[in-house]
């Protein structure tokens, strides 16, 4: 028994000193492909020294996991042994390729996120990247036989020492009870990009599984009472509701939304006005531009601004700076910006069929005698949209199923295309929308041309006019060759932002233009440019431009998606005598028209469908246990040994039991009120 303890032992030490071999080619070739940005290379060195501190923790703390089993199969037989053991290396060399390949294709990485979307999403998902090509089949292959004749030649011809293969185990043991794994993910990194990069990718992808099948307790001190004040004294608290019957509705509150966007129009009346007059309500149509940061749209963005047009329009609106998403992915744009809703288990949409009953602006409105339409080019059943649309009675859903002949799409992408490009999008929208139409409109457009793989039509011409953006941005060479590694993506976003020129030309010309109030905002930001911090991940402009306006202004102060439909209704209930609801799930409390810096909500955002791990209050900004401040440009910088720390902990604990009773199939409101809202 001793005798074959000692050569597992030995014979495992020698099969995994070429796993690490491998783990280190991997991370090698990540970083080499990954390293673009003169940001990047500039902290190579020691970039490149946390990545392989990374690498050894997780092949350490891995290893004594792994050497159990084994010794297990070599009690029973050697040859199985090395059987299970190198098919086990080939399966993580491969997990560990994939990841990277993702990794470096979307530049975020890919955690229990995966389990939030269903095989059909995913292939669709695949499909839109390029899907496995058979190139991409044959470097598996290569690899595969490449590790197979590194292991055989491993098993006849390398001998470890007793002692060295008994200090690994010992290694393990200490690596897996002090777990400085979890220390090394937050070290002195410029950018969220660079922080991620050094991450070993399998390490964080199998922690993140294993806290989705397995979620520890969350011991928070919900029921304390804490708020939180910014520097802007008693105005910067952040607002909480009062729950009237939190035990069967968790969410369901007054409404009582002031109404701040009133003062900025010019036909602005009180109800009695309205109704003796006969003012028409407003038409609305809200833009929902994929992947629209601010990170590279309008004056200041610290990539430059590619959005030329939309800048111009910007400087002709109620525009606020420092808005932020409640969604670091497209499924979570709708239910927030159109409901105001709570993210539930992996997102509102992610329940189908079984969302419970709630308000939104499309039911709200239909109260009223609007009509409401959806237009998308891709297909609107991808995260449930289409139930989430039609539960709230959308009078009208087209996406690109119901296109007709005559219009182009997206280029292929090995034979996968997201639907019809953005020009096209809008042009299916003007050739459908009356102009004189008798009711009021409701128009929910969502774009998806700047949308990986970021393949447009009319490629040459938006590549030429990317370079001339440079120049007029006066980009030095260094700064134009960091940014031609992401052409694609800039070449989209300016492909965009002429479709938004195009669509905006034409609407000007028709009848109902000067009694339409336009919404641009994305519904994340695009993560396939590196991302400076957490926050970016967020960070969307929010435009409100009107022929109705009287005058236009910069916000600085910080509002999110949640606080859109709120405030519209309050200003169209004020204004044109919309009946709005006494009560809702709303979870905005409205937007916030202070011109200068500050926050006064306190919100949840969801990156992924698995990953509710982002809290803002007041100028803090809460990710995944460590704690930001930010600053009035949205930038951030870590914060040690804050007492604020714990409120905002509170506040997210007492957010996560609240949302957690939506699984049970507690009800947002009550029946009596969704049924005024049909």
């Amino acid at each position: 028994m001793l005798d074959k303890v000692k050569i597992a032992v030995r014979l495992f030490a020698a099969i995994s000193l070429v796993w690490l071999l491998v783990i280190i080619a991997l991370s090698s070739y990540e970083f080499l492909v990954n390293t673009s940005s003169p940001g990047i290379r500039a902290d190579a060195g020691s970039l490149f020294f946390y990545k392989l501190l990374n690498d050894g923790v997780f092949w350490a703390g891995a290893y004594g996991w792994l050497l159990l089993p084994f010794m297990g199969c070599c009690l029973l037989s050697v040859r199985l042994a090395k059987w299970i053991a190198s098919i086990t290396i080939i399966l993580l060399v491969l997990i560990h390729t994939m990841l990277i390949r993702y990794f470096s294709t979307a530049l975020v990485l890919l955690g229990a996120d995966l389990y939030g979307y269903s095989w059909k999403d995913i292939k669709q998902t695949v499909g839109a990247s390029g899907g496995i090509t058979v190139g991409t089949i044959l470097i598996f292959m290569a690899m595969i036989g490449l590790l197979v004749v590194l292991l055989l030649w491993t098993f006849k011809r390398i001998r470890i020492p007793l002692l060295p293969a008994l200090l690994l185990p010992a290694l393990s043991v200490i690596v897996i009870i002090a777990g400085p794994s979890a220390l090394l993910r937050h070290g002195p990194f410029q950018s969220d990009f660079a922080a991620n990069l050094v991450l070993n990718k399998p390490d964080y992808f199998f922690r993140q599984s294993l806290d989705h099948f397995f979620p520890e307790e969350n011991e928070t001190d919900i029921y304390a009472d804490y708020y939180i004040e910014d520097a802007t004294g008693k105005e910067g608290r952040a607002a909480e509701f009062q729950y009237p019957d939190e035990a069967a509705y968790p969410f369901f509150h007054g409404d009582s939304t002031k109404d701040v966007l009133s003062p900025f129009f010019d036909k602005v009346q009180n109800k009695a006005q309205n109704f003796n007059t006969g003012l028409p309500p407003p038409n609305i149509v809200i833009l929902l531009v994929e992947g629209l940061g601010r990170a590279f749209t309008n004056e200041g963005a610290y990539l430059g601004n590619f959005t030329p047009f939309t800048d111009s329009l910007a400087g002709q609106s109620l525009y606020w700076k420092n808005f932020l998403s409640e969604g670091g992915r497209t499924f979570a744009v709708l239910p927030s910006l159109l409901a105001s809703l709570p993210f539930g288990k992996n997102g509102f949409l992610e329940m189908g069929d079984a969302m419970p009953n709630h308000l939104s602006l499309i039911n709200v409105l239909k109260k009223s005698g609007y009509h409401s339409s959806f237009y998308y080019g891709g297909d609107a059943h991808f995260d449930n949209m289409d139930v989430f649309l039609q539960k709230n009675g959308i009078d009208e859903l087209n996406d690109g199923k119901s296109f007709p002949a005559g219009y182009t799409k997206l280029p292929a992408n090995n034979g996968f295309s997201w639907g019809y490009n953005d020009k096209e999008l809008f042009r299916r929208y003007l050739d459908t929308r009356a102009s004189n139409a008798a009711q009021p409109q409701l128009s929910v457009i969502l774009t998806v041309s700047t949308h990986s793989p970021f393949k447009i039509n009319e490629p040459d011409k938006y590549f030429q006019q990317f370079e001339i953006r440079m120049n007029q941005l006066g980009f030095d060479e260094a700064k134009k060759n960091e940014h031609r590694n992401f052409k694609d993506q800039y070449a989209s976003i300016l492909y965009t932002d002429d479709a938004l020129r195009t669509f905006f030309a034409a609407y000007a010309k028709r009848a109902d233009y000067k009694n339409t109030i336009f919404l641009i905002t994305g519904d994340h930001r695009m993560p396939e440019i590196p991302m400076r911090n957490k926050i970016d991940r967020y960070h969307v402009p929010l435009i409100l431009f009107s022929p109705l306006l009287k005058r236009t202004t910069i916000f600085l102060s910080v509002s999110t998606h949640f606080d859109i439909t709120p405030s519209l209704l309050a200003f169209l209930h004020h204004s044109y005598g919309i009946r709005r609801p006494a009560g809702s799930q709303w979870m905005g409390t409205g937007l916030d028209t202070a011109r200068g810096f500050r926050n006064i909500h306190a919100y949840p955002m969801i990156q992924t469908k698995t990953d509710q791990v982002d809290f803002i209050m007041g100028e803090y900004h809460l990710n995944s246990g460590h704690l930001f401040r930010l600053s009035k440009d949205m930038n951030e910088e870590p914060v040690t040994d804050d007492p604020n720390q714990a409120l905002l902990d509170i506040a997210f604990g007492k957010f996560r039991r609240r949302s957690e009773k939506l699984t049970t199939g507690r009800k947002l409101i009550p029946d009596s009120l969704r049924s005024s809202f049909p």
